[in-house]
């Protein structure tokens, strides 16, 4: 199946939590694109799936192949026999830090194994998983989960990943891999916990295939930066504007925010393509990508091609809950909804994108109303306490327990739980007290309103749809030949 220059236009944006799951990816992949399932919190959106539906002979054959049958009998005895009711609360896994259990190293590199085995079933495409450099504790166990089922790309952002290269080429070769943990307070007068994790346990005589690692950057500058100083090659860069969904780069230097509170974004975060082409690795242009144009645009400053998250997230593979999805749909479709990019929202302190959709936590009453609660604790952060141990806090969590950790109380104001808040907008909500579900938050690219043109009958449309809308017209050199190869409408 042909490709540009022998790589895909096209990456499928890895939207967490799990709104790029595997159906997306596959389908994306199956069309000769790059589909991306989402890492993070792989392991909870699994055993969230096994409670609600359990082990059907698809998952069954995905299992039969994970090299350590042990590790998959513990897991479905504990969370796929009983099958869970909508009015009970999901049965809970521990919380990860540096001190984890065998079990919770083993939950990740399964999760992670089934997500991409799924998504590279019944098609010779291509699939890539996303994680975040922020979230620290779960990579290495959910490249090697990922590594397993023979994902060709991993995508990061949210930081600088330097290591990231390196790992890859020591998993690829199955040699333990150890990390420092990122901690907060006066690292100099303490020690520093290392992360561990080691393959052989999983597959003690096979090396692996190393797959392809694209930074995911905000400007040519932190391009350069991750180029020159990574621990192993750096095989291209996506290259996301500020109009993109998610959580965005902050702008470079001081700067100042709108009337609404939106940061404004400066001459210093323009974009130097001379310097990207410089680089001499493969290039893809993400955020506002939403028609034909934009992707011939993206050619003619020498990218590969584009990301586009925003389309996929509300097309039919997405893992989006229906009902949350089609809400969006027609509010897009009869009025318009909009897009913010709160300083706030998000407890990493980066920017994040809210769209305003009723029922969320983008009202203020529903985020008002919500009990504080961190029980998933991805996005916590480590910390030296007084004695010289490691703890962890976020700023989302309970404020007066957040302060006693010595976190300071200017940080809790208006902070949300990421975490569950995106668990419930992939309908996986937590149940709390009293039967109240955790409220959603929806994040979106600035061009949300823009999928109209996708919805030409109705308020569905599908991967494939996205994919042809955006070829459409294209005068670039083969891709006429990849639509034809795809026979797409």
């Amino acid at each position: 199946m042909k490709t540009v220059n022998d790589q895909p236009w096209l990456i499928q944006g890895g939207m967490g939590i799990a709104v790029s799951g595997w159906p997306l990816a596959r389908a994306v992949a199956s069309a000769g694109q790059l589909g991306v399932v989402s890492g993070t919190a792989i392991d909870v959106v699994f055993v969230r799936r096994l409670q609600d539906h359990g082990v059907d002979d698809s998952l069954r054959a995905v299992l039969d192949r994970f090299p350590l049958p042990s590790v998959v009998n513990e897991v479905v005895d504990k969370f796929a026999t009983t099958r869970r009711i909508a009015t009970e609360p999901y049965r809970a896994i521990q919380m990860l830090t540096h001190r984890n259990v065998q079990r919770s190293i083993d939950l990740l590199v399964l999760a992670a194994f089934v997500e991409v085995a799924l998504a590279k079933e019944g098609h010779q495409g291509v699939v890539g998983i996303n994680l975040l450099t922020k979230v620290q504790i779960p990579t290495v166990p959910t490249l090697f989960g990922a590594m397993l089922a023979g994902v060709d790309y991993v995508l990061m952002g949210a930081g600088v990943p330097t290591h990231i290269p390196g790992v890859l080429e020591q998993l690829a070769r199955g040699q333990r891999v150890d990390l420092p943990l990122a901690v907060a307070g006066n690292v100099e007068a303490q020690k520093i916990p290392t992360l561990h994790f080691d393959p052989s346990r999983y597959l003690p005589s096979h090396n692996l295939e190393r797959p392809k690692f694209l930074g995911i950057v905000s400007s040519h500058v932190l391009a350069t930066a991750l180029a020159k100083r990574s621990n192993g090659p750096v095989d291209g860069f996506i290259v996301e504007r500020p109009n993109a969904g998610g959580h965005n780069a902050p702008p470079r230097g001081k700067f100042a925010v709108d009337s609404n509170g939106n940061p404004e974004y400066g001459e210093r975060d323009r974009i130097d393509f001379d310097v990207l082409r410089g680089l001499e690795v493969p290039f893809w242009i993400g955020g506002g990508i939403t028609s034909a144009q934009h992707v011939q645009d993206a050619f003619d400053v020498g990218a590969t091609g584009v990301q586009v998250g925003t389309l996929f997230a509300y097309c039919r593979e997405s893992g989006m809950s229906p009902d949350l999805r089609e809400r969006i749909l027609v509010a897009v479709r009869d009025e318009s909804v909009e897009v913010a990019t709160s300083m706030r929202a998000s407890t990493t302190g980066y920017p994040f994108k809210v769209a305003s959709v009723t029922g969320t936590t983008s009202e203020a009453a529903i985020l008002a109303a919500r009990e504080r609660k961190c029980d998933l604790g991805y996005l916590r952060e480590a910390y030296f306490k007084s004695d010289g141990t490691v703890g962890y806090r976020c700023p989302g969590e309970p404020t007066e327990i957040y302060v006693k950790k010595g976190g300071d109380l200017e940080d809790t104001i208006g902070r949300t739980c990421l975490c569950n808040g995106l668990m419930s907008t992939i309908g996986m909500g937590q149940l709390r007290a009293g039967g109240v579900e955790e409220p959603p938050i929806v994040t979106s690219g600035d061009c949300i309103n823009e999928i109209r043109s996708l919805m030409v009958t109705g308020t569905d449309y599908s991967a494939l749809d996205v994919i042809a809308h955006l070829r459409a017209g294209t005068v670039e050199d083969g891709l006429s030949e990849v639509v034809d190869d795809l026979n797409l409408p």
